[in-house]
């Protein structure tokens, strides 16, 4: 899609739509990390069997089921802020209390604590996911979406990164209940944005029946072109480079680098290949359009993750974990823009939360069972013949692109 020949790029981009867009994904970015990296590391300080470790991302499952409660969020609205942004208010403040909850826990002495806690902090994260999809939705005219989607990768891989980078960092000097306490206060910033912007306007057919928010979302999708396929490439496309990275901190740690390495280079030296990758994935699409853009960064991040088997051959050092982390974040916020812009361009927005929650359940879903066996694998495999098989099972992905997204056409069942 192009924008309007009389509408600067500079005016979109500077535009209250996409500080919002940026804000919110900061907002939805901070608490991922905190349940898998920051935690994982927290567990092999703790002397957690890697197994363990590995299966700790199934607590990250309401990310993949948050479609069944979408539906309640999309049929009523709380009696302040209207229907977005007042569900959106509940669920960060019951956020910033979970992440506060985990950093009491502890994984060895109270590992039953450790796991509830970790749970209400992915629902909650869950839930606010879902609202900030459904606003962003509704927020953007169709042809802003590539770019809002860009900066809305732009800012959760910033909030990934305070949470995982700045967590490790201050894991050196501070406690983990610290950490995590510090962490929840980094929530005020998406609080203030929810207070202060607007709240979208409602679309006409929106569903005024509970039973007509569970039940119609999902005839309108399944009665579209190719919505079985559509899920099945959700599932795949990102599966290799989310088992790679599903599993990377205790692969730095066990390969030599401390803590304080992982937080600067990994995280901090990756910002800026990060920042420029999502922005530059944003600003492309609007010149490639979402089909190109999934063809062109999915082959770059399919090549990135063999990045990680050249680092585990080649073991401790700097430069090349330099290298490899710079290119993957690079690679990896071009896809994941391009992705998200997919994923919004075929939702309804009669039904945004439904809808939308449902497609990236189904990624979440991916990542889910991706991630829980990674342990084991890596374990078994060895790190090397691990981050080569997780190159070579993003090849189906890629080739169902020939049908969702062919390079001269619009993508398959997009709604306009």
């Amino acid at each position: 899609m192009n924008l309007p020949i009389q509408q600067s790029t500079l005016n979109v981009i500077f535009s209250r739509r996409m500080l919002v867009a940026f804000l919110m994904g900061f907002s939805g970015g901070l608490p991922l990390l905190l349940t898998w990296g920051v935690l994982q590391a927290w567990m092999t300080e703790k002397g957690v069997d890697l197994t363990w470790i590995g299966m700790i991302s199934l607590v990250q499952i309401p990310y993949t089921w948050k479609f069944l409660w979408a539906p309640f969020l999309d049929r009523f609205v709380p009696p302040f802020l209207g229907r977005r942004r007042g569900w959106l208010l509940i669920a960060q403040i019951a956020l910033m209390a979970a992440i506060v909850g985990l950093g009491y826990s502890d994984p060895v002495k109270n590992t039953g604590l450790m796991i509830v806690a970790a749970v209400l902090v992915a629902f909650f994260s869950a839930t606010q996911d879902i609202v900030i999809d459904a606003y962003r939705r509704e927020d953007l005219p169709d042809e802003e979406l590539g770019l809002g989607s860009s900066l809305y990768v732009y800012g959760y891989r910033l909030g990934m990164l305070l949470a995982s980078g700045g967590g490790l960092i201050l894991a050196d000097h501070l406690s983990f209940p610290k950490v995590y306490f510090l962490m929840s206060l980094c929530m005020l910033p998406g609080i203030l944005t929810t207070l202060l912007t607007p709240e979208p306007e409602v679309v006409a057919g929106t569903p005024r029946t509970l039973k007509g928010a569970v039940l119609d979302p999902f005839i309108d999708y399944f009665n579209r072109n190719g919505a079985i396929w559509i899920l099945v490439f959700i599932l795949l496309y990102k599966i290799g480079d989310t088992m790679a990275s599903g599993i990377t901190m205790p692969f730095y740690l066990e390969t030599g680098f401390s803590k304080t390495e992982i937080g600067t280079v990994v995280k901090f030296f990756g910002t800026a290949a990060t920042l420029i990758g999502a922005f530059l994935g944003g600003v492309l699409l609007l010149k490639l359009g979402i089909n190109r853009g999934l063809w062109i960064f999915g082959i770059l991040q399919a090549l990135s993750t063999a990045g990680f088997a050249i680092l585990a051959r080649i073991g401790y050092n700097i430069t090349m974990l330099s290298g490899v982390i710079a290119f993957e974040n690079l690679s990896g916020g071009m896809g994941t823009a391009a992705f998200v812009a997919f994923m919004a361009s075929i939702t309804n927005k009669k039904f945004t939360a439904t809808q939308y929650a449902l497609l990236t359940g189904i990624m979440g879903l991916s990542r889910q069972m991706a991630s829980s066996v990674t342990g084991f694998m890596a374990k078994n495999m060895g790190w090397q013949s691990f981050f080569i098989f997780c190159t070579l099972i993003a090849i189906p992905g890629m080739l169902l692109l020939f049908k969702i997204a062919p390079w001269n056409s619009r993508p398959a069942g997009e709604k306009v």
